[in-house]
């Protein structure tokens, strides 16, 4: 194998193997908050929506010198969310 076929068998998709399971979990514990204090289950709501926007960021940023490909990918997924939520303005 060269060197750049290999990769860290907890690598996936340029994230840590921890970082995407820990932002689900930490949602799950907001959400369960938010069944015994309602007025907070938009805390949960948010979070579960801005995991992957982060998890986006994350690859975007670390894997900039790795892989442009991913990245740039990544990159162009969060100029689509973003176009979603300005002609979501539009339409209102």
């Amino acid at each position: 194998m060269s060197a750049p076929d290999r990769r860290n068998n907890t690598e996936l998709a340029g994230l840590p193997a921890w970082l995407y399971p820990l932002g689900f979990w930490v949602g799950v514990a907001l959400l369960a908050v938010g069944v015994l204090l309602p007025d907070y289950a938009w805390v949960g709501v948010v979070w579960v929506a801005a995991v992957p926007v982060l998890a986006a960021l994350w690859v975007a940023a670390a894997g900039w010198r790795t892989d442009r490909r991913l990245s740039g990918a990544a990159l162009l997924a969060l100029a689509g969310l973003a176009l979603v939520f300005v002609v979501k303005g539009f339409i209102k």
